[in-house]
């Protein structure tokens, strides 16, 4: 039963207000065939259209089976014309660019009635209403008795309780008009039909009750229905159920309506596709060059391994303090009302020696040692190397038969200027190692203490013991004279691709007269300019070169007081090791050089000795006299008998006493001196000293001082000046190293991409590490080509950034041509809006046409863009003069611009979509 209860609306226009109802209350019973009659602007189609849920009452109420809809809000309309109304109109509204049986449907499609059941029942009304055989043609392959069938095919098919028609026949010729109203006739004896019309005729021949209205008022009811309201249950506030349109009708709505405007959407996914093709050629080109970068970074580092060192710089921090400073952030804030200091040079200098990271390798290397860790699966078949910092001197004779130390010539020399400097480290160091030590022993002072020549580096070993050199090194180095090493006391001299080996390294293995060299430093300090020359050796000088070998333990000798003296740096005591057979003879057994396009010439210096001599020296150091009566009293510094940690005083003034009875006359000269101005400052005198005096005077007096003084001076003494040394300091100048300990690590791979997972690895070692135990490593290789690579991103991006402005010109198109679609298509949006479909159904309508035209454009973009790519190649490859180079679009590339363009269209289609759904239904169904 409806019951409609004193419902007033009017329409404004301005200040002009018009009454369309007027207080109007009805009773209608559940089947009955009631029409309603009336002049032009009585009020008929608004009543109509309130009944339908398509207009909104002012005031009053329409209960629905003891429903009230006062409190409806959209959604709740939306689902009563849904499942409660069927419209049949006079202009059929049938939606063009589909079927009849897909117009039928579409109620039951909102209603979300799985596709088979909307089928059949479809096909089933649409055969009640005589057109079974018609099922599959479009509105206009049908006549216009034909077409309002379809309509109340549409109405009946979701067995609604009302059915409303808004002048059914008239746009019918008579006989026509007679069929539909035989038809809704029937339709009329188990629901309610409303039938509004301008023929008396008609409804007094079919209806069986008649409801005049004029001025917005009821003037005659044929039939009342009264109902005693006392009896009756008060209306409450009910929904009925929800309606949904799915996201398939959606897109098929929208794509039958591109479908009739083929020529339109072709042109308009043509021109959103610019952007597109534009973007993706780009984006094909850097793939291409970042394709060739990957393959060279393969072939290098397959090479090129990743190394540790026992110290290494922490890029990341260093980056980072850069960055800040390059970007002002460490910038002051301050009042310019005074003198303030600028620190930036200690901040800077301090981030220089806190960025430096010491590894502990140690349980690096078990972690490595593991074959069962995570890593392993990474390492290349040349496996791991572990290096350690032996400590040895070399020495020779040159031509003139003077003793030559191979770390810089002369004995005790400390090369003075910076330009002898240069001259001598430069072309000795050919491993990033060696650069990083260099820069951290300028940044802190230290060095480290007889260290093996410079000039030295061992030769990568093979994978077993026994293979002394890798077949890395063979494949990438041609012996131009003699063989490679083939025991611990054979070395290799290498040279670089045009045969040349640094000059400083010819002076210090004595293959050049020392005397040439020192006239040469002289001539750099003092500035002179050096012509170049060619200096020529025959390969028979080189390999009759004898090289002696000192270990650094065995430059501790012992003396009468059981005390140990270096003699590394006295000429005349390496000698003597020479003679009495302590040193270990070298030879030089073969001359080598990188082949051409060598891609691993990989070994340090320009002298190449075997893991073999590395062990020797690891194993005889430990075995050494020194490191023995070292270790045996590890509490007194074999060196100067002193202890190294005393415990009291009486231990001290002993050292102190040993300290000043070894000094000689200059040096306690300077402690006099030293000590008499701490006395001056303190207020107090200290005997006779005289600091005018000559250093033989002042050695006197000291003693006399000292032969008086108490504890307490001699404990000041060894507080200020004594230096007695450490344990660990002492074993790692004599030279020992433990196996477990390397300086530095290198982890070879076969490819790139086992690269990044060695990296992977380390990074998951030190997630899981204490932070003492955390590795720090700088990839050199992989962060050079890694910046190429940025850069050539950074192009492309800037590239896409000025072609995707096209892509916003194509979007905002598209919204305009989508808004043009809304125009063109707003009956439909009444039409669908009628049958209970949402505001939000009505916008996703459109926005499926705008992603579908959004996808069409993508899809037209890559398309184009491959076929341009073969004729583009063609050219990329004349240019270039290489094949290696080739513009390839990727995959995921090529579908995230298909992502790109349905999203950019969308974002287009968001304005118009968004009026579609604001569109009033009963405003929609008069537009034509």
């Amino acid at each position: 039963m409806l019951q409609i209860k004193d419902i007033h609306k009017q329409y404004k226009t301005g200040d002009f207000v018009q009454k369309a109802l007027d207080g109007v209350t009805l009773n209608l019973r559940d089947n009955e065939f009631v029409a309603i009659l009336g002049p032009s602007g009585s009020g008929k189609t608004t009543l109509l259209n309130i009944i339908g849920g398509l207009d909104r009452y002012d005031s009053g109420d329409l209960v629905i089976n003891g429903t009230s809809t006062k409190q409806y809000r959209d959604r709740d309309w939306d689902s009563y014309r849904n499942h409660t109304i069927g419209f049949v109109f006079q202009s059929y509204n049938l939606i063009p660019h589909q079927s009849i049986l897909a117009n039928v449907e579409l109620a039951l499609t909102i209603s979300g009635i799985p596709r088979s059941q909307r089928r059949q029942r479809a096909r089933r009304a649409l055969a009640q209403v005589g057109l079974g055989a018609h099922v599959h043609k479009k509105p206009n392959q049908l006549s216009g008795g034909q077409m309002q069938r379809v309509a109340i095919a549409r109405a009946l098919v979701n067995d609604p309780d009302i059915v409303l028609a808004d002048e059914p026949t008239g746009a019918l010729d008579s006989d026509t008009s007679v069929q539909i109203m035989d038809l809704l006739k029937e339709v009329a004896k188990d629901r309610l039909v409303v039938m509004v019309t301008h023929n008396p005729d008609l409804a007094e021949q079919y209806a069986t009750r008649i409801v005049n209205l004029r001025d917005g008022r009821i003037v005659d009811d044929s039939d009342p229905y009264v109902i005693d309201e006392a009896e009756s249950a008060p209306a409450v506030h009910r929904t009925m159920g929800k309606a949904s349109m799915s996201f398939g009708t959606a897109v098929a709505l929208s794509f039958n309506n591109l479908r009739t405007k083929l020529a339109r959407t072709v042109l308009t996914s043509f021109a959103g596709s610019i952007g597109i093709i534009g973007i993706a050629l780009i984006l094909s080109v850097s793939t291409g060059v970042n394709n060739y970068i990957t393959a060279i970074q393969r072939d290098t580092m397959t090479a090129y391994p990743i190394s540790i060192d026992a110290k290494s710089w922490d890029l990341q921090s260093l980056l980072e303090e850069s960055a800040a400073n390059a970007n002002g952030e460490r910038t002051k804030d301050h009042k310019h009302d005074a003198v303030y200091a600028d620190d930036s040079s200690f901040t800077q200098a301090s981030t220089l020696t806190s960025s430096i990271a010491e590894n502990n390798l140690t349980a690096f290397k078990q972690y490595l040692d593991d074959p069962d860790s995570e890593i392993q699966q990474y390492v290349g078949s040349n496996g791991i190397h572990y290096s350690y910092d032996v400590k040895f001197s070399v020495i020779s004779r040159d031509p003139n038969g003077t003793l030559v130390n191979a770390d810089g010539v002369d004995f005790g020399d400390d090369t003075g200027s910076m330009s002898s400097m240069m001259a001598t480290k430069s072309g000795s160091m050919s491993s990033m190692s060696d650069v990083t030590a260099m820069q951290m022993s300028m940044v802190t002072g230290e060095t480290d203490e007889n260290a093996a020549p410079s000039s030295f580096g061992e030769i990568m070993p093979g994978e077993s013991d026994s293979e002394l050199i890798s077949p890395v090194v063979t494949d990438n180095y041609k012996v131009v004279s003699g063989t490679w090493p083939a025991a611990q006391d054979e070395v290799v001299l290498v040279a670089d691709q045009n045969n040349e080996i640094p000059l400083s390294t010819l002076y210090e293995l004595g293959l050049l007269p020392a005397s040439d060299y020192d006239d040469l430093m002289k001539r750099l300090d003092d500035g002179e300019k050096i012509d170049e020359q060619t200096i020529r050796l025959d390969y028979d000088q080189v390999l009759n070169q004898q090289l002696y070998l000192i270990p650094a333990c065995d430059q501790y000798v012992r003396g009468d007081d059981g005390l140990y003296s270096y003699v590394g740096d006295d000429a005349e005591r390496m000698a003597e090791l020479v003679d009495n057979g302590t040193a270990m003879p070298l030879k030089i057994v073969g001359v080598v050089r990188p082949v051409e396009d060598a891609d691993a010439a990989n070994i340090a210096g320009s002298v190449g000795y075997t893991h073999a001599l590395t062990d020797y020296l690891i194993d005889h150091t430990n075995q050494s006299a020194v490191v023995a009566d070292q270790q045996a009293d590890q509490t007194r510094n074999v060196l100067n008998g002193m202890t190294f940690s005393p415990s009291d005083d009486a231990t001290k003034v002993a050292d102190a006493r040993t300290y000043v009875a070894g000094l000689g006359v200059t040096q306690k000269a300077q402690l006099a001196a030293a000590l008499a101005a701490q006395a001056a400052q303190a207020g107090m005198g200290m005997g006779a000293t005289d600091a005018s005096a000559g250093e033989e005077m002042m050695a006197q007096q000291l003693d006399a001082y000292l032969a008086t003084a108490d504890d307490a001076t001699f404990v000041h003494i060894y507080d200020e000046y004594v230096s007695t040394g450490d344990y660990d300091d002492n074993l790692s100048a004599f030279g020992v190293i433990s196996r477990d300990a390397p300086s530095s690590i290198r982890i070879y791979c076969d490819s790139f991409e086992d690269k990044d997972g060695v990296s992977d690895a380390i990074d998951q070692y030190n997630a899981d590490a204490s932070e003492q135990d955390k590795i720090t490593y700088v990839d050199y290789v992989g962060a050079l080509m890694s910046s190429v690579t940025t850069i050539v991103n950074v192009i492309t991006y800037v590239l896409i950034a000025f072609v995707a402005v096209s892509l916003v010109v194509s979007s905002i198109m598209i919204g305009i041509i989508t808004y043009i679609s809304v125009l063109e298509r707003t009956k439909e949006i009444g039409i669908l809006r009628a049958m209970g479909a949402s505001k939000h159904n009505v916008s996703s309508v459109f926005n499926a046409e705008t992603g579908m035209i959004g996808l069409c454009s993508g899809l037209i973009g890559v398309g184009v863009t491959l076929l341009l790519l073969i004729p583009g190649n063609a050219i990329l490859h004349h240019f270039m003069g290489t094949n290696e180079v080739s513009g390839v679009l990727p995959v995921p590339g090529a579908v995230a611009l298909v992502v790109l363009s349905v999203v950019l269209t969308l974002i287009g289609g968001i304005i118009p979509s968004k009026k579609a759904a604001r569109q009033d239904p009963a405003t929609a169904l008069r537009t034509e």
